[in-house]
């Protein structure tokens, strides 16, 4: 875990921990602004996958195959998406954790919005089959507790030795 100025601070210190030049990153889009020039500062090539109004502005597994080529390090995704709110939930998430998993893509999921949803709940991307150790969230302080002043975000990176955390409810 880093704890860093904002999550943006967070988005660039991942992107650029992961690129190298040539590199492609994919991007749902639409999406926050700030994820394109960051890819871009790190050497590596942003490459926007479309969340259409017909898909309820979800990410298509169908689309994100399309765009996925030898040099794809990455993508990038925002869920509850700024500036739709859009949602993904566990059903929507499971095909795309197997598209990253067979081609041995990284997730970088900012989940700043995570405390924000209204109409339904928000799946961490990490608590999703086969993307416990393949992805990078991204979250912070300053939207759901009112915060933004303060500029406090963190980025978390499960190791594969870690334990994954249990599901029990025991008593």
């Amino acid at each position: 875990m880093i704890i860093t100025t904002g999550v943006s601070e967070a988005l660039d210190i991942a992107v650029r921990s992961i690129v190298n030049p040539g590199d492609e990153i994919l991007i749902a889009e639409p999406s926050y602004v700030s994820y394109a020039p960051c890819v871009t500062l790190a050497g590596g090539t942003p490459v926007p996958v479309e969340c259409t109004e017909e898909d309820h502005f979800r990410l298509n597994p169908d689309k994100l195959q399309e765009k996925i080529t030898p040099k794809t390090k990455a993508l990038i995704i925002n869920f509850p998406n700024n500036p739709t709110g859009a949602v993904m939930k566990k059903e929507d998430l499971e095909p795309i954790a197997d598209i990253l998993s067979d081609k041995d893509i990284l997730l970088i999921s900012d989940e700043v919005y995570s405390e924000l949803t209204y109409e339904s709940s928000h799946t961490a991307a990490a608590t999703v089959k086969d993307l416990w150790e393949r992805t990078i969230t991204l979250n912070g302080f300053s939207k759901a507790y009112a915060m933004t002043g303060w500029r406090v975000g963190f980025s978390v990176r499960q190791r594969r030795s870690a334990t994954r955390p249990s599901r029990s409810t025991s008593t």
